[in-house]
């Protein structure tokens, strides 16, 4: 299915962090927080800030987390990505 953002939007995917501390400890999946970080992988025609495949840090309480037949995925209005990973 494909999902094409509108407005000043953008679809992410959560980047998972890793499930064990620096010394060993693994940590169930009820007591870690979502990740604010993602890669971008589809954006409006409004957006030029970024592009597909950026990965970016979003705000804590920002967008609306939807389901597509390949997984969960947010969707962000731009002014809640904070900043782009190089």
């Amino acid at each position: 299915m494909n999902f094409q953002p509108l407005g000043k939007r953008v679809l992410v995917k959560r980047v998972e962090e890793t499930k064990t501390t620096a010394s060993g400890i693994i940590i169930p999946d009820n007591a870690k927080e979502k990740p604010l970080m993602g890669e971008v992988v589809a954006v409006s025609k409004e957006v030029s800030d970024v592009t597909s495949g950026d990965k970016i840090i979003f705000a804590k309480y920002g967008g609306t987390e939807i389901k597509l037949d390949n997984g969960e995925y947010l969707v962000l209005n731009l002014d809640d990505v904070l900043g782009i990973l190089k």
